[in-house]
């Protein structure tokens, strides 16, 4: 045997000693209707969501089933709750009809997964909604029996059609009665930061151009104005885009005035005046009458996408 074949063996050893194990929690066996591992429900509760379960699965054939774990040692909720629902192939064959809820009350995570069967039914909204107002306010008060009981019956009752929407207006306790609730993203942080980089990226270059272009950035300054306070929710939520909505309302025209007092501003808002065009930093400007375009090197801009996934919600308290 060479030296560097010796060398490599030897490499690959200590590479099989020294790489971190796989994370991610294994997929605990299908014990029951409730499987509590991480030990946070009482005999009598778990005896009660059983019981209301088998039921609903008499009646309706739907299939549904919760699962509580201390951690999942840093997998993603969203994968876990799809790798355990395919390993329990919850619901009939071909009907798709088995609804999964997770509960990491260590990770402080929680996901209700929804077979396609059932997605018209229960829907993304209704999940949210019941995690956001029905399961995240006792969890906050660590009632986990309290919170996966209703939890359970709010997904029951939605999926036989009894949701009276009571669940909708239940205000949680650091909010006043009555008003408006919103919720964090449930994004995973990679899909945030895709998404993020998407948004950003368009709106951001908007603003841009809207700062630095003489005349037409006032328009864009307030056409702007939607895309700043809403698109951002998706990433950063609701208190990070009133935020950032806010360091842009502000921001903007304290940079666009500032900016016009430079020379090289001065001649481009000239240049549009008395030739129609102007180049800063590179890009060239240009003006016609009322309208006014952009360009960079000849190449166009285009922007527009949409998202879609699986059915279900996931949250955290």
């Amino acid at each position: 045997m060479s030296d560097s074949v010796r060398l490599r063996c030897v490499l690959a050893c200590f590479a099989l000693v020294l790489l971190p194990p796989a994370f991610g929690a294994d997929v605990p066996f299908l014990t029951g209707r409730v499987v509590d591992n991480a030990e946070i429900l009482k005999p009598a509760t778990r005896d009660t969501i059983t019981a209301t379960l088998k039921a609903h699965e008499q009646a309706t054939g739907d299939q549904v089933a919760i699962l509580t774990l201390p951690t999942l040692d840093g997998e993603p909720i969203e994968e876990y709750a799809v790798k355990v629902f395919e390993n329990w192939k919850l619901g009939q064959k071909g009907k798709d009809n088995g609804v999964l809820v997770v509960v990491v009350p260590r990770d402080r995570a929680m996901r209700i997964e929804v077979g396609y069967g059932l997605e018209g039914v229960l829907t993304d909204v209704a999940t949210s909604r019941i995690i956001r107002n029905v399961m995240t306010p006792a969890f906050k008060t660590g009632d986990f029996d309290k919170g996966v009981t209703d939890g359970a019956t709010a997904i029951v009752a939605q999926l036989e059609g009894k949701s009276t929407g009571d669940e909708a207006s239940v205000p949680s306790p650091s909010s006043g009665g009555g008003a408006l609730q919103f919720s964090g993203p449930n994004l995973p942080w990679p899909e945030r930061i895709l998404f993020g980089a998407f948004i950003f990226g368009i709106i951001g270059l908007f603003t841009f151009i809207g700062i630095m272009t003489p005349g037409v950035g006032w328009f864009l300054y307030v056409f702007l104005i939607p895309f700043w306070a809403m698109f951002p929710i998706i990433i950063i939520g609701v208190r990070g885009a009133l935020t950032l909505l806010a360091v842009y309302v502000v921001g903007y025209p304290i940079a666009k005035l500032l900016l016009a007092r430079s020379a090289w501003y001065k001649k481009a808002a000239q240049d549009l005046k008395s030739k129609g065009t102007a180049s800063v930093g590179g890009f060239t400007f240009s003006s016609g009458g009322s309208s006014s375009g952009f360009s960079s090197g000849g190449s166009d801009f285009s922007g527009g996408g949409g998202s879609s996934g699986g059915g279900g919600s996931s949250g955290s308290w």
